[in-house]
């Protein structure tokens, strides 16, 4: 009887590991199997190089969102990107989204600056005003083969 009961809670030790393990790898994995909820905001660029989906959307350095597709619209040759945005945050119609750099080599984001409006982004919506991707590759050659 004592072997069973020492099975019976090693047992138990090891499921409630391995739905540690599970739940660890969900939530460090930025996985959404708990589907948070979102809405979503769309924006067009010129040049969106070196953005890549599942970036961060940031409002003064805080993540509020998440990109959530990238895509070429054919007709204009720009770049749209789609971002899911917390439903705790709201964008002004006047809002600002540029595409910056962490430190110098670093991965691409989305900084959003806030608009004055009083006019809000509705679901689905999109930012009007957009800063492209600065490609420092071709500001160098301008700069180095400048005659």
């Amino acid at each position: 009887m004592k072997r069973f009961n020492l099975e019976v809670v090693v047992g138990l030790f090891m499921l409630l590991g391995f739905a540690c393990f599970v739940f660890m790898s969900v939530k460090l994995g930025d996985v959404n199997i708990f589907n948070d909820k979102t809405y979503t905001v769309n924006a067009r660029f010129g040049s969106v190089a070196g953005l890549k989906q599942g970036a961060t959307v940031d409002i003064a350095g805080v993540a509020v969102g998440k990109v959530a597709n990238i895509s070429l619209n054919h007709e204009t040759y720009e770049a749209m990107v789609t971002m899911h945005i917390k439903p705790e945050v709201e964008l002004q119609e006047d809002c600002i989204a540029s595409i910056r750099t962490a430190g110098i080599i670093g991965d691409r984001y989305i900084s959003i600056l806030p608009g004055g409006s009083f006019d809000l982004i509705e679901d689905g919506g999109e930012i009007f005003e957009t800063e492209s991707a600065i490609n420092f590759e071709e500001l160098l050659s301008k700069y180095i083969f400048e005659n």
